[in-house]
């Protein structure tokens, strides 16, 4: 439905919208708000799915991706009867000409020449296993699909050769090879795109599978759920009858004890009747804390693989298949500076990439320079260059106010507990390039309370002149 045949109307959900938009200029930052939320306008309204309008493809998934979670969580608690946020690209008000120079990103849709979607498809995402019994905001964090993610656009090089091909046998074979697979790296290498790319493939070639794809987290809670309502037998039922069963972020699910038997035995009961099962997590099965022997032993019976970090060779290659996706000219110099200085994850790397490409889109089309790139990325670069941790914060951070790291860690509010902590979350987001669901998994918060903490420090910083010292004294000691 266009723009203007609604444009004299003003209903409800715009109102709830330009609510909605307020909060969000306020969590995210006025120029956030504005390069890529204020582009974006209400569409139709039906059977409690909401239309969210974006200019161009690159706009919708870089909300997809940084945005949507939140906005559908505000959205839920704001209107009951918003079930589910779609964001569509669709002409509207906005001047696109800023970005008609960024051309519309392989899909699903178009590489495969079908309309397939995780609803049409038959799939069981986290986000329908949250939706289908709950109906508070208590899992709005579920797994999105992500339409890029699929083996086409993936860059193989030397470091993840092997989980690359691993993938591809698991979401080929007929018969199941090895189970279950387990990918293991350290943020951003990978692991959730092979992961989804298996899951594309997969209903692209054989679209009457049923999979279940969900986080750990969303299993636990699930669980927990079926255990409180006395609805375990409905649960067993709905998780043991899948063809394929793929849990990301494993590690959270240590010390989840009668949640660990359960996917213990959901993991036996799919393996014996050939069903397979695929799991991520950032670190090994021998290595993960607070998962018991016998889970351990299941998960090292399949095939384990470690995606490396990457190499000079895979990250030249990387940028060069995201600088074609979004459609602009990346000269070599800037590649290979790139290449040379972001070396944590690929992440990272995909990130300062947007970051030069709306800067060049924006500015109606400027050339992209290394001078332009240096300077565009200067946050970025010094935190490389200082190459500051979140654990160094934490450490400095509670030696400076004399408590313990595990202290900071922990779930006391105790204010002598509670404020160091605020502060090492609001240096962490400060001196590092780290997201804050990635600063929140370091302080076992989710990203919301990372957010909390940066506001709260950076309104006690004006009022507290103390702690604005002890805060300018952290900052030193650690850029030093």
């Amino acid at each position: 439905m266009a723009q203007e045949a609604f444009a004299n109307e003003i209903r409800p959900v715009d109102t709830q919208w330009e609510q909605i938009c307020g909060q969000l200029k306020t969590e995210f930052g006025v120029t956030a708000f504005d390069s890529w939320l204020k582009p974006l306008v209400v569409g139709d309204f039906n059977n409690g799915e909401m239309n969210i309008c974006a200019p161009t493809a690159f706009m919708k998934n870089w909300v997809v991706t940084h945005y949507a979670d939140r906005i559908n969580k505000i959205w839920e608690q704001k209107d009951p009867n918003v079930k589910k946020v779609n964001f569509i690209v669709q002409a509207t008000r906005t001047d696109t000409s800023l970005f008609k120079k960024i051309t519309t990103s392989p899909t699903p849709q178009n590489i495969y020449g079908c309309n397939i979607n995780s609803s049409s498809f038959g799939l069981v995402s986290g986000a329908s296993l949250a939706n289908d019994t709950v109906k508070n905001n208590a899992l709005n964090s579920a797994v999105a699909l992500n339409p890029n993610y699929t083996f086409e656009n993936f860059v193989v090089g030397k470091t993840n050769e092997f989980a690359y091909a691993a993938a591809r046998k698991v979401a080929e074979a007929k018969n199941v090879s090895f189970n279950p697979l387990f990918l293991y790296s350290s943020v951003g290498l990978g692991k959730t795109h092979l992961m989804q790319s298996i899951i594309w493939h997969i209903k692209k070639n054989n679209p009457e599978r049923n999979v279940i794809y969900l986080t750990a987290e969303q299993f636990v809670y699930k669980f927990v759920k079926a255990l409180r309502y006395k609805d375990t037998d409905a649960f067993k039922k709905q998780f043991r009858s899948v063809d394929v069963l793929m849990v990301d972020d494993f590690q959270f699910m240590g010390n989840k004890g009668t949640s660990q038997d359960e996917f213990l035995h959901t993991c036996n009961s799919l393996v014996g009747e050939g069903k397979q099962v695929i799991i991520s997590a950032d670190r090994s099965p021998t290595d993960l804390e607070g998962i018991e022997e016998r889970l351990k032993s299941r998960l090292v019976g399949g095939l384990v693989v470690d995606i490396m970090p990457t190499d000079f060779d895979l990250r030249v290659g990387i940028l060069q298949k995201k600088a074609e996706l979004l459609g602009i000219e990346l000269p070599q110099k800037v590649t290979e500076f790139l290449a040379q200085k972001i070396t944590s994850n690929v992440r990272e790397l995909e990130g300062s990439l947007k970051r030069i490409a709306a800067h060049s889109q924006l500015l109606s089309g400027k050339e992209i320079t290394l001078d332009m790139t240096q300077d565009v990325l200067k946050d970025m670069l010094r935190s490389i260059d200082r190459k500051t941790t979140i654990d160094e914060i934490q450490k400095k951070v509670a030696e400076h106010f004399n408590i313990s790291v595990k202290e900071l860690q922990s779930s006391r509010r105790a204010r002598t507990v509670a404020r160091p902590r605020q502060v090492a979350m609001y240096l962490a987001k400060q001196l590092t390039s780290r997201s804050l669901p990635e600063i929140g998994r370091k302080f076992d918060r989710d990203h919301t309370t990372v957010m909390h903490a940066v506001r709260k420090v950076e309104e006690l910083i004006i009022e507290d002149p103390t702690l604005a010292e002890n805060i300018e004294i952290l900052r030193r000691t650690l850029e030093n």
